[in-house]
């Protein structure tokens, strides 16, 4: 395990090649019977100075709609956590894009904070690395932009519920059996009334889940890894893997001595990173001023999110061009 070191970090940042600013587009992943559409930003190289785009209560420095700098460039997947969406992360995208990668981040279909009909139970679990290899899928076949893509040099980005996603990806099975209740709340929706017991969690047919092999590095940050509580539920996991822990926690499933005994469990050793004095949601992208009364833009006493992120950003970039580029 590293303690996390901002001094470490700083040069990494130094270290990483930039140049560019990040271009983005929105982009939308057909749908059909068996599969929603899935809503999604893309980030990408290029060789325009940003702008300032406001979404929302957002100002993200980018170009939108820019063209691709550069060929055959590494792509990047990122997930979102529980009641996330695509700019959630959005300054790690815009960091790698930056430094050379293709970007997307999706919107987990009717599993965002526009649309959480089905953002509970199994089902969502089980369809989120439905929904990254659909998206890679996208990019690598039916994107317009396909072909400045290196098919590779894919690499997955994922936070809290999006860090389980890409574990599930790189090869791993969870227990679903270890959840805890959802129902402990009487008020949840879709729980039965007061006083009658729950059924018991019932195990998915592993072949359910869905592996995708052209992923080639993973950086999961608080991934819900409770769901992981034995070697033999992620002795699959052979891809290069970063692994970030909040000291602090808050991410229910995502409790510190969850992370790191997923990363004592793991078979190969991750970098694994324990962040001093970050809660859960320190991970999310630094909040707009405007809003600093949201749960998610809550950080412990003294915790500097804006700092640490560069320095996140930089290790992420890093870690990425080690095992992505420099193969």
């Amino acid at each position: 395990m590293i303690r996390f070191s901002l001094a470490l970090a700083a040069t990494l940042f130094l270290a990483a090649p930039s140049g560019y600013a990040a271009g983005l587009k929105f982009i939308r992943i057909s749908g059909d019977t068996d599969n929603p559409a899935i809503d999604a930003a893309m980030w990408s190289p290029c060789t325009t100075s940003p702008t300032e785009v406001k979404i929302g209560a957002l100002a993200i420095p980018a170009m939108p709609d820019c063209p691709i700098a550069g060929e055959k460039l590494p792509l990047i997947i990122i997930s979102h956590g529980y009641g996330g969406w695509y700019l959630g992360h959005h300054d790690t995208a815009e960091a790698l894009a930056d430094a050379g990668f293709i970007v997307v981040a999706i919107n987990h279909p009717h599993a965002n904070h526009a649309d959480m009909s089905k953002a509970n139970g199994l089902g969502v679990l089980i369809e989120r690395p439905v929904d990254i290899k659909r998206t890679v899928d996208f990019m690598l076949d039916t994107s317009p932009d396909a072909g400045k893509i290196n098919p590779q040099r894919i690499g997955f980005y994922g936070f809290s519920q999006g860090g389980y996603t890409g574990l599930v990806v790189a090869g791993a099975n969870p227990d679903f059996t270890k959840l805890p209740p959802r129902c402990s709340d009487p008020k949840a929706a879709g729980c039965p009334p007061a006083g009658r017991a729950q059924p018991p969690r019932r195990e998915p047919p592993p072949q359910l889940l869905t592996h995708d092999p052209r992923i080639g590095a993973v950086v999961v940050a608080d991934p819900l890894s409770i769901v992981f509580p034995t070697a033999d539920s992620v002795k699959d996991v052979r891809v290069p893997l970063q692994l970030w822990g909040s000291k602090l926690g808050g991410g229910g499933g995502a409790s510190p001595e969850n992370v790191a005994t997923l990363a004592r469990l793991l078979p190969e050793k991750p970098d694994f990173r324990v962040v001093p004095n970050a809660v859960h949601l320190s991970f999310l992208t630094p909040c707009p001023e405007i809003r600093p009364s949201s749960d998610a833009c809550t950080d412990a006493p003294g915790f500097d999110r804006a700092a640490f992120h560069k320095q996140f950003n930089a290790a992420v970039v890093a870690f990425f061009h080690q095992h992505l580029t420099q193969q």
